[in-house]
């Protein structure tokens, strides 16, 4: 089995425990992140790589952050997260690639790294934001950061405060790839 199968299908099993956990069924969920039905059972079986975009969908349905569903699928408790053992997920819609950086801890904090390739977008709904509050700080490249109807155009060391919730989209519009970090705090 490669690396790339076994990640989506511990984040398809930490789904349905998410799921199973709240009493719901596979409707259920399917209705409350607007995705199909089916699209969710495949998840949930490994048969399919999500989105970043749906994953975003299916978090906010269970009031979690992308990274803290994330979080639960692939990491173990531990203080200290090595560079080798930090996960990495490819959207395989966009080649974007997500490194979890942070421990898992009892922090209410996530710090992930991000590699977007030229000339690519990511769309997020505003539920993926609903729970945290975050910051996005460009390492490398350029990155073109649409919140709602606001667009931010951001070079190599800028730091932006995501506002309140707001459906958004990364986005790559140079030639070369952006990397940036995600620092998540966790409210709810």
């Amino acid at each position: 089995m490669s690396e790339e199968n076994d990640v989506d299908k511990r984040i398809g099993m930490r789904i349905r425990i998410e799921r199973e956990a709240r009493a719901w069924s596979l409707t259920d969920l399917a209705e409350r992140a607007s995705v199909s039905r089916a699209m969710v059972y495949k998840v949930e079986r490994g048969e399919s790589s999500p989105t970043a975009n749906m994953l975003g969908k299916l978090s906010g349905a269970f009031g979690l952050s992308m990274s803290t569903l994330m979080a639960r699928a692939e990491l173990k408790q531990g203080r200290l997260l090595r560079a080798a053992d930090q996960p990495l997920w490819k959207d395989p819609a966009t080649g974007y690639i997500r490194r979890h950086v942070s421990p898992k801890s009892d922090l209410p904090l996530d710090l992930v790294q991000v590699t977007l390739p030229a000339g690519r977008n990511v769309p997020m709904p505003a539920s993926a934001y609903a729970f945290l509050r975050q910051l996005i700080w460009v390492i490398s490249g350029q990155l073109v950061f649409i919140e709602g109807t606001a667009r931010h155009e951001m070079g190599e060391g800028d730091c932006l405060e995501l506002g309140p919730p707001a459906d958004c989209i990364f986005s790559n519009e140079s030639g070369r790839d952006c990397i940036y970090a995600v620092i998540a705090l966790n409210i709810a």
